[in-house]
C-alpha cells in the first residue's frame, strides 16, 4: 500500500491481500462511523436522468452526510452520480470524507495520460481515492462493500442506488453479500427502475432481481418525492442500531 501525491484527493494505491483494517488510519479516517455508499449511473447516465437526480445530492445526500458526520464511499470517477456527489460536497462546503474506489488499471490520474481507452478521470472534489487491483469496471465493487463494513464496524451503513447499469447490479449484489440495506431510487432509470418494479411485485425481465429481493435488504423510494423525504428515510436507517 503506497500513498500517491495528487492535486486533488489523498490517494492510496492498494495491493491484493491488503488488510482492510489498515486503510482508515492511513486515510486519516476514524473507524466506527456510519457509512453511506452511493452506486449507480456513471458515463451512461443520460443528461435528462442527471438533471432529474441532481437535487438529491445537493438537498439530501450531501447535507445529511455533513450533519451525521458520515463517511461516503462511491466509485470515484468524474462521471454520473460520483461527479454529482463530489460537486455537491464542494458546492455546499462540506467536510465529510468522500472516498472514491477505482480499479488502478482504469484510473486516469491528474496530469497523466489515460492508461487505456476505457479509463476515466478521478473526481477531484473527493477527499480520498483508493486505487484497487483491477483493470475492468466492477473490479472495485467488492472493495467498496468491504471497506464500508470496515469503517462502519458497529455503526449502521446503507447503500443508495440511483439509476445504474451493469456494474450497479454487481454493486447491489456485493451490498447484499455483506448484509447492507440498499435503498433504491425508483424513477431514476435503468437498474434502479428494474429493481423498484420488482419490489412492487411487477414481472421484470432480469433474473438478477429475484435473489437480491429475496435478501429482504432492498427497499425503494420514489424520485418524485421531496428530497427531504429521502433525507429523513436515510437518517432513520443510519441512526438506528440493530
Amino acid at each position: 500500500m503506497s500513498t500517491l501525491e495528487s492535486l486533488g484527493p489523498v490517494m492510496l494505491h492498494l495491493e491484493c491481500g491488503v488488510d482492510l483494517s489498515t486503510i482508515p488510519p492511513s486515510l486519516g479516517i476514524d473507524h466506527s462511523r456510519p457509512v453511506l455508499v452511493i452506486v449507480g449511473g456513471a458515463s451512461k447516465l443520460s443528461d435528462a436522468d442527471l438533471q432529474r437526480v441532481q437535487s438529491l445530492f445537493t438537498q439530501a445526500l450531501a447535507p445529511l452526510a455533513q450533519d451525521l458526520d458520515l463517511v461516503v464511499i462511491d466509485g470515484g470517477t468524474d462521471a454520473g452520480v460520483m461527479r454529482l456527489m463530489g460537486q455537491a460536497r464542494r458546492a455546499i462546503g462540506c467536510t465529510f470524507p468522500l472516498v472514491g474506489v477505482i480499479p488502478a488499471g482504469l484510473a486516469e490520474l491528474p496530469n497523466t495520460a489515460p492508461p487505456c481507452d476505457d479509463a476515466a478521470e478521478i473526481e477531484l472534489n473527493h477527499s480520498h481515492c483508493l486505487l484497487v487491483p483491477g483493470c475492468a469496471w466492477g473490479d472495485e465493487s467488492a472493495w467498496i462493500a468491504d471497506l464500508a463494513s470496515v469503517i462502519a464496524t458497529a455503526h449502521p451503513s446503507v447503500t443508495v442506488l440511483i439509476n445504474g447499469g451493469e456494474v450497479s447490479w454487481k454493486d447491489v449484489a456485493e451490498s447484499v453479500r455483506v448484509q447492507r440495506p440498499t435503498l433504491i431510487i425508483a424513477g431514476s432509470g435503468r437498474a434502479a427502475d428494474v429493481l423498484a418494479a420488482a419490489l412492487r411485485g411487477e414481472a421484470v425481465n432480469d433474473d438478477r432481481a429475484a435473489p437480491l429481493l429475496a435478501s429482504g435488504l432492498l427497499q425503494s423510494i420514489e424520485l418524485h418525492e421531496d428530497p427531504a423525504v429521502l433525507a429523513a428515510t436515510l437518517r432513520g436507517m443510519l441512526t438506528t442500531k440493530e
